[in-house]
């Protein structure tokens, strides 16, 4: 399908609970979307499944669909198709379009491979800009198209610096063309609407600074030895 026709699926269609996705922290649900004789998977995470958490508020499933939503206002494709689903069986929730990936890849071993080394900068770059603070290695999938996805985006847009991840293989290197462009446009242009209405206005200026500071610098940073930069566990 396309990206729009997964759009009208995932925020329209039936949903059938498959069962719960193992190793998540959160409540996370493998389910069936169905409309008409349309039928695929989708992951299901409801706001009434989130462990609470000392820095972060409830609702970590709006940051889920938001930083879909950066990454679909210019074109990125770097994560899957996420809406907002307040019917969802355990009320309301994200609902992401499930990757078909080679499960066996991640991160850690995409990274040996060059031809990887674009999509993953671009990746890089995102999540500065969104502030992730916890890009694993298993959050990295490549889809039977070779195509490269960021999924289990729910600590995002923090309005103090969170960045933890994985991706530091690029630290120092310029910022892709790509990412520049985005950067350019959000302080020029604001925030997008689709992102402004699921986070708060001190998180989209905490947004828009990093774009700006991305944009001045030019390159990725490097981690500081003062902050605990990586996630854990790393997959």
């Amino acid at each position: 399908m396309s990206g729009p026709e997964w759009l009208e699926l995932l925020e329209g269609g039936a949903l059938e609970v498959e069962g719960r996705l193992p190793w998540s922290s959160n409540y996370s649900f493998l389910v069936q979307v169905r409309s008409g004789e349309v039928s695929a998977r989708a992951v299901y995470k409801p706001g009434r499944g989130e462990r609470p958490l000392h820095d972060f508020g409830p609702d970590l499933y709006r940051r889920e669909v938001a930083t879909y939503e950066l990454s679909a206002a210019y074109g990125l494709e770097l994560v899957p198709e996420t809406v907002l689903r307040l019917d969802g069986p355990l009320e309301a929730g994200s609902l992401q379009r499930f990757v078909e990936a080679d499960f066996e890849q991640h991160y850690f071993t995409l990274v040996e491979k060059e031809s990887c080394h674009a999509r993953l900068k671009e990746l890089a770059a995102f999540d500065v800009l969104c502030n992730n603070a916890d890009r694993k290695s298993g959050h990295v999938l490549i889809d039977d198209e070779e195509k490269i996805w960021g999924i289990d985006n729910g600590l995002t847009f923090h309005e103090a610096d969170k960045l933890r991840t994985v991706i530091w293989d690029f630290a120092g290197e310029a910022v892709p063309p790509r990412l520049l462009e985005v950067c350019e446009s959000l302080f020029a242009d604001g925030v997008p609407d689709g992102v402004a209405r699921l986070i708060g206005a001190a998180e989209q200026q905490a947004l828009v600074r990093r774009a700006r500071r991305l944009a001045q610098r030019g390159r990725l940073p490097v981690p500081r030895d003062d902050y605990r930069a990586y996630p854990w566990p790393l997959v």
